[in-house]
This record gives C-alpha cells, sequence and structure tokens, in this order.
C-alpha cells in the first residue's frame, strides 16, 4: 500500500491529488497533508483522509489548525519550511506530492529525495533554483523524481519509446495564454481578472499569469533542462492552442513521439503516483474527430520576451534560476497587488536577472553554488525586486 503526503493539499494540484486517490481506491494511504494558511479546508482534508500528520505555515496557522480540527482528531502538527521537510522525510512515507507554491518548496524536495522517496514533483522552483543539486541528491539517493508538470510527464512517457541516450531533442508546447493574438498596446491595460481566465487550464493564480507572460513556459525549458540532461539547443518550444499535444520526442532517426490527452492534470498527476504501471482514469478521454484540427507555430520572442529568459538561464545555469524564479514571484504578487502593468512583469524580472549575472561579490552570480549559496541568492533578488519596485523606471 503506497503511503503518501500531499505538501500543498489545499492548492489546485493538492486537490486533484486527493480527487485521483480516491478514484484509484483504498489501496493508497495519506499519511501527510501540508497547506499554508488555509486551515479550514486543511481540517476537512484531514478528517475525510485520516491523515496522521499535518504541517501549517507557521505557529499562527498551526494554532488555528488545532481549533478547526475536531477534537476527537489528533494528528501531529509540524510547522514552517522545517515542518515540511520533516513530513517529505517520514518513515511512514513512500511518495511525496509537492506542490508547494515558490521558492518555499525547496527544503522539502530536497528532504524527499535524501530519504530516498518518490518525488512526485509539482513545485517548479524546486528545479528552476537547484535542478544540479536536487537531481545529484535524488541519484545519490536512489530516489526517483517524477513529474508532475503534463509538458515533463508527457516527455517522461513519450521517451519510453526509446532510450535516453537516443533522442535528439524535446518539444515543449505551450497555449500561449489569455493575450498571445492580443496587441502589445492592449496589454498594458490587462487586469489581473482577466490574466487569470486561462483559456484551456484550471491552475493557481501564480502559474497562471505565468502562463500568460510565458514565463511557465521559460520556468519549464530549465526544468526539462535538469530532469532530462539536455542542453539550450535540445529542448524547443511551440505555441500549440488546443492544448492537446503536451510535448514531442524526437529521436535520432528521425522518428517523432508525441504525447496526447485533454487539458487535465489529473492524468499527469496519476501517471506520477501509479507509475511504471497504468491505471483506469474516470475523467474524460480525447476525442480528436471533433476536434477542428491542431495548430502549432513558433514562439514570438520578441513579444513574449520571458521564453528568452528561460533559455539564457539554462546556457548560464548557477544561481541564475534561483535568482529569475524570485523575482518572477514577486513581481506577479506585485502585478496581482496592482502596483505593476501586465507588460512591466517581465522587464522587472529581467532587470534583476542581469543585475545579478552582472553582478560581483556577494550579490553576484555563481556558476556552482551550493544550497547556503542558492537560498542567499533567492533572498537576494527578493529584496531586489522590491527595491526595483520603486526605483525602476518602467515604459509607460
Amino acid at each position: 500500500m503506497p503511503r503518501i503526503a500531499i505538501l500543498g493539499s489545499t492548492g489546485s494540484i493538492g486537490r486533484m491529488t486527493l480527487q485521483v486517490l480516491a478514484s484509484l481506491g483504498p489501496e493508497q494511504e495519506v499519511v501527510a497533508l501540508a497547506a499554508g494558511r488555509q486551515v479550514e479546508a486543511l481540517a476537512d482534508q484531514a478528517v475525510e483522509t485520516g491523515a496522521r500528520a499535518l504541517g501549517a505555515a507557521d505557529e499562527s496557522a498551526a494554532e488555528n489548525l488545532r481549533l478547526a480540527l475536531p477534537k476527537t482528531a489528533a494528528p501531529e502538527i509540524f510547522v514552517g519550511p522545517e515542518g515540511l521537510a520533516a513530513l517529505a522525510s517520514r518513515g511512514d512515507v513512500d511518495v511525496v506530492v509537492s506542490a508547494v507554491a515558490g521558492g518555499a518548496g525547496l527544503p522539502a524536495a530536497l528532504a524527499a529525495v535524501r530519504a530516498g522517496k518518490r518525488l512526485a514533483l509539482a513545485n517548479k522552483e524546486a528545479l528552476v533554483m537547484a535542478g544540479d543539486l536536487l537531481m545529484a541528491e535524488a541519484e545519490a539517493a536512489g530516489a526517483e523524481v517524477l513529474p508532475v508538470d503534463s509538458e515533463h510527464s508527457a516527455v517522461y512517457q513519450a521517451i519510453a519509446a526509446g532510450r535516453r541516450g537516443e533522442v535528439r531533442s524535446v518539444t515543449l508546447t505551450a497555449s500561449g495564454g489569455p493575450f498571445y493574438r492580443r496587441p502589445d498596446a492592449d496589454r498594458e491595460t490587462v487586469t489581473p481578472r482577466e490574466a487569470l481566465d486561462h483559456p484551456t487550464w484550471s491552475m493557481g493564480r501564480k502559474i497562471t499569469i505565468d502562463s500568460a507572460t510565458l514565463m511557465n513556459k521559460a520556468l519549464e525549458v530549465i526544468e526539462a533542462h535538469h530532469l532530462f540532461g539536455l542542453e539550450a539547443d535540445r529542448i524547443r518550444v511551440l505555441i500549440h492552442p488546443e492544448s492537446t499535444v503536451h510535448a514531442l520526442v524526437e529521436f535520432v532517426d528521425g522518428s517523432v513521439v508525441a504525447q496526447l490527452g485533454p487539458p487535465d492534470m489529473r492524468t499527469p498527476i496519476q501517471y506520477a503516483l501509479t507509475w511504471p504501471a497504468r491505471r483506469p482514469a474516470p475523467w474524460p478521454r480525447l476525442d480528436l474527430a471533433a476536434m477542428d484540427g491542431l495548430h502549432f507555430e513558433t514562439p514570438d520572442t520578441g513579444r513574449f520576451p520571458a521564453l528568452r529568459l528561460g533559455f539564457e538561464v539554462v546556457r548560464r545555469g548557477g544561481t541564475a534560476g534561483a535568482v529569475l524564479s524570485a523575482a518572477d514571484e514577486v513581481a506577479v504578487e506585485a502585478f496581482l497587488a496592482g502596483r505593476i502593468r501586465f507588460n512591466e512583469i517581465v522587464p522587472l524580472v529581467e532587470r534583476v536577472l542581469h543585475t545579478h549575472l552582472e553582478a560581483g561579490g556577494a550579490s553576484g552570480f555563481s556558476a556552482e553554488p551550493d544550497l547556503e549559496t542558492i537560498l542567499a541568492a533567492d533572498a537576494w533578488a527578493r529584496e531586489e525586486t522590491k527595491t526595483c519596485l520603486t526605483s525602476f523606471t518602467f515604459s509607460k
């Protein structure tokens, strides 16, 4: 019986993971759940699943969680990043679903692989910030890292048609988000409500904004580099509005294998949980005959420069990923709070990234960072981005 911990259980991926587990039947056991501050939802999940360990953001959230739980429930409660790491490395956990948003998910992801767990990874930032370190730790401990991103899950599945050494390139697809066809001038007036209205996927707020700027695809390029050991010139991106072909793998003989399916995150979640087996699933199937067609085009990186930054980070490596990830988190939060315009998100991130790459000393770029250096770069980028929010002159 697989024993599962879900970190970020009240978010969109966490909730869908619980749906998948319910459809799979009683042979899976949910041992641990963790959330930030949505403690009432977490308490409900704990009662429903019988989880015996819970995680909360801080002591205040933990106290509210204790009050929200029925008096008959007595799970052990863990607090903060250290608590997440403790949940991820528990001896009674086999599979860790990491769906924590942002850089906060890195310590728990590292703890999971160091403990030899299967890591079902939906947290992009862990790989973007510290992909070399995370994958090296996983290899050393014999841990499995299975991507929950639909695109990387698709690559993982398509690669099974050959051998890793026979792969020539991989192509990740992007819907283009809600504004790919929108004139540049009109994107200045995009509201958070508009940006959160994704045409094909149902996702959390941060990842939905990243999809609209194509920063999400930039982060996925970095993820693909670390997950599959591919350099920048072997990773490609195509705009595919239907979100039906999730990725393609080209082999050295010219064969191209694609993975297709409806835009439903429950499919990659289930694949990561049940691999190497495939299990029946109750959600809708793909009906190609009912579609108007499948369309692909090369992305316009002049209009959507975030994608260019992703390839730049792959080429530079080191602390560049941590800075890109942290700056983007702060910039997206600023947009959602109405402090900057939609078309100012990526220029702000680019400014911070290039300041880091060109700087010397403690705030400068490191090519082979340890965890302490990565976390320091993350912290620097957050403060630098906040400073730029008040001092950087954006185009109006």
